[in-house]
């Protein structure tokens, strides 16, 4: 069974519903509606925080993915990319071909997403988000899409347009709500249904900029809705060109002392560092070569991207000859200029950066790993590691009641412990068959479970901080308390060791 949630965003008045799911809208939620009013008819209802930021970022990167079928592409509100496939259709094999690849493509991405095709934006999108998701009725009139020879065709053009788009409802209009409520208790609560009405009696009632019948103008065409595309930066290049096409195997190494520089000064005006290079030979039959290079911080050091990507040039297999190579910076970061330490070297993170570079270079990306904190109160859930060229992630870590072990198990280990009363502080225990006589103890740290991550039976942790009698230290912890009602008896365990 689906789901039915519905992201939440703070209002004036309480968390309003931003987005719902298929079945959450079953259920009677809609976007706009107050949290509390959609709970009440569906209890079921859950609740998820939208990330508003984030959706943003994630339909610009998607708008310049986009442009793989169209040099002009517009964000288009929230959710809505359009794109001017005037003549570059055929390109794909015809209109149905290229929204049959556009589903595609996004489904692969794990997106569902609605296409359409018009002779306008407005169009478009009316017949995406509204238009029947099954047929070319839900696309558009296909053979529309290309522009009028006449006046004769345009009007034709027009005529069919509006025909489709008729049994549409008045919200695709896109005009405020308060606008697509006071025509829906008119009664004009379709496109066809408003198209009958006179210009001059809806213009009494509303302003010009929310006259309904200059949005269907725009609709159909009558007015202009230029697209005004994302105008997308070129990453930062460097290139060079033969005059004739090179075959030397040595052409990889031998174009980084050029390539290198003019890099470095372009990423330098633009106040940037590289984090993952390409150097592409481009041969004569039309194929490119590419070979490829990340590194775990920002850096224009010269000397430094050369070392790292000399041997990868090595593999730049030029075929029947390279007339150009390039070497481009894909993933570039924000880099000012820093000074040097006192003694006139690089600061410790430069160099540990740099060396983690080469080994990845050398062993592959995949093979060197750093330690990354998570947000966990959890000692074992509290770290792990990631890939040491990945972006590292930004956590806020719980602050710590007491000191942590310098080594820390794995796993932790069962042990056996003697107290003096049940709730009391351990005298005694057995670990690995050896036989620990405490001498100082200190405790107990509690730490609750994860109610969100854990199952709830799930039991708290007494950590304990032991000294036994030949001074080594010891980090135990008792798992559940007597009558808690998550299990039998409290179980301990030793999870680290201090010195």
């Amino acid at each position: 069974m689906e789901r039915r949630v519905a992201l939440t965003r703070e209002g004036p008045h309480g968390l309003i519903v931003h987005a719902v799911s298929d079945a959450a809208s079953e259920g009677g939620a809609r976007s706009g509606q107050r949290l509390t009013d959609a709970r009440a008819l569906d209890p079921s209802l859950e609740a998820v925080p939208c990330d508003l930021q984030g959706d943003t970022a994630l339909i610009e990167r998607l708008a310049r993915w986009a442009g793989r079928w169209s040099p002009e592409v517009e964000v288009d509100g929230e959710d809505a990319l359009r794109l001017d496939a005037t003549g570059v259709a055929h390109l794909f094999g015809g209109e149905r071909k290229m929204l049959d690849e556009i589903e595609r493509r996004f489904a692969g991405l794990g997106l569902t997403a609605r296409v359409a095709m018009a002779p306008t934006p407005a169009a478009a999108f009316a017949l995406a988000k509204y238009g029947s998701p099954a047929g070319d009725a839900g696309r558009g009139i296909l053979d529309l899409a290309s522009p009028p020879r006449n006046k004769l065709e345009r009007r034709s053009q027009q005529g069919r347009l509006a025909a489709l788009l008729a049994p549409l409802p008045v919200a695709a209009l896109r005009l405020p709500d308060t606008v697509t409520r006071t025509l829906e208790r008119l009664g004009l609560k379709t496109l066809g249904a408003l198209a009958g009405v006179p210009r001059r009696g809806l213009a009494r009632r509303f302003r010009e900029r929310d006259n309904p019948l200059d949005a269907l103008d725009r609709m159909l065409g009558r007015r202009a809705e230029p697209l005004t595309p994302t105008r997308l930066e070129p990453p930062p290049r460097a290139m060079m060109r033969f005059a004739e096409p090179v075959t030397d195997p040595a052409i990889g190494p031998q174009a980084l002392a050029k390539l290198v520089p003019d890099l470095a000064r372009t990423l330098e005006a633009k106040r940037l560092g590289g984090r993952r290079l390409v150097l592409s030979g481009y041969r004569v039959d039309g194929s490119v070569t590419q070979v490829e290079a990340a590194t775990a911080y920002a850096t224009r050091d010269l000397t430094h991207l050369i070392r790292l990507l000399a041997e990868k040039a090595q593999a730049l297999d030029p075929g029947y000859g390279i007339d150009a190579v390039t070497l481009t910076a894909l993933w570039t970061e924000p880099l000012d200029a820093a000074q040097d330490t006192l003694e006139g070297g690089q600061p410790a993170a430069v160099a540990v950066g740099q060396l983690t570079d080469r080994l990845a270079a050398k062993l592959g990306a995949e093979r060197v790993c750093r330690p990354q904190p998570f947000a966990s109160h959890k000692p074992e859930h509290a770290s792990g590691w990631r890939q040491a060229l990945a972006d590292p992630q930004e956590v806020e870590e719980p602050p710590l009641k007491a000191p942590r072990p310098e080594r820390l198990l794995d796993t932790p280990e069962a042990i056996a412990v003697i107290y003096a009363t049940p709730e009391g502080l351990p005298r005694r225990f057995m670990w690995r068959r050896a036989v620990h006589d405490i001498a100082r103890v200190e405790g107990p740290e509690r730490i609750a479970p994860e109610w969100w991550r854990e199952r709830g039976t799930a039991r708290l942790r007494d950590y304990y901080r032991v000294e036994d009698k030949s001074g080594r230290r010891y980090w135990i912890y008792r798992e559940g308390l007597f009558g808690d009602g998550r299990g039998g008896d409290p179980t301990w365990y030793i999870h680290g060791l201090f010195g």
